[in-house]
């Protein structure tokens, strides 16, 4: 993957202006898109271990119910999405961001993603604000590339990345400055920008030498 005029345009939560966000709709409808390279997703544990695509930890903002994820068990969460089924529904084809939320994540997330896309992912990086996650990934699925959540590119920010092993960082697109983006290109990582709204702002981390930006709204429809 390389910057510039390659940058990916990742579907943020996938194109939920007409459904929920990271609802199979959404997703579908972002792939949908010809300006749409893929899809950034969020993955969180149920109280069985069945990883189900939801943001939040508990139910209340978009499926407008009460319930913590990982209080209910996979009968109960029905109506989410599993990781599977995002998987099925994207293919082979989209690249993936999928964001590991929350703590647990291990060998039945890790069967998920390796039945879904594989042992070595051409297209797919797994990431996670929470370093333990991150590590437990590195166990599991060792050729699969991961991306370190995070909200600057400082110096303490690579060395951790460095150190879990990670391909690269995807940082809130504010903190992406030429200067600190030549860091992180000399720690040998790769940098992606999360959560564009803009064109504008797209094009311009693009030239900057961004690898993808997770986008909504007006960025991804280019």
């Amino acid at each position: 993957m390389t910057g510039g005029a390659a940058a990916l345009r990742l579907a943020h939560r996938g194109d939920w202006r007409g459904a929920p966000e990271n609802s199979l709709a959404a997703l579908a409808a972002a792939l949908a898109n010809p300006a749409c390279d893929g899809l950034e997703f969020d993955v969180r544990l149920g109280r069985d271990g069945v990883p189900v695509v939801l943001h939040d930890e508990t139910l209340t903002r978009v499926q407008r119910r009460p319930g913590r994820v990982s209080d209910l068990a996979a009968a109960e969460l029905a109506a989410i999405p599993r990781l599977e089924d995002a998987l099925a529904a994207a293919g082979p084809d989209p690249f993936l961001d999928i964001e590991l939320k929350g703590d647990g994540h291990g060998t039945a997330t890790a069967s998920v993603l390796r039945a879904g896309r594989g042992d070595e992912p051409s297209r797919a990086v797994v990431s996670a604000f929470e370093p333990p996650t991150l590590m437990v990934m590195r166990e599991l699925l060792p050729a699969w590339p991961r991306w370190l959540n995070a909200v600057d590119l400082s110096a303490r920010t690579l060395a951790l990345a460095s150190t879990l092993g990670c391909a690269g960082v995807s940082v809130m697109w504010a903190a992406i400055t030429p200067r600190a983006l030549r860091a992180t290109t000399d720690a040998g990582l790769v940098v992606a920008a999360w959560t564009v709204r803009l064109p504008s702002t797209f094009e311009r981390l693009a030239r900057l030498g961004v690898v993808a930006c997770c986008v909504e709204g007006a960025a991804l429809d280019g």
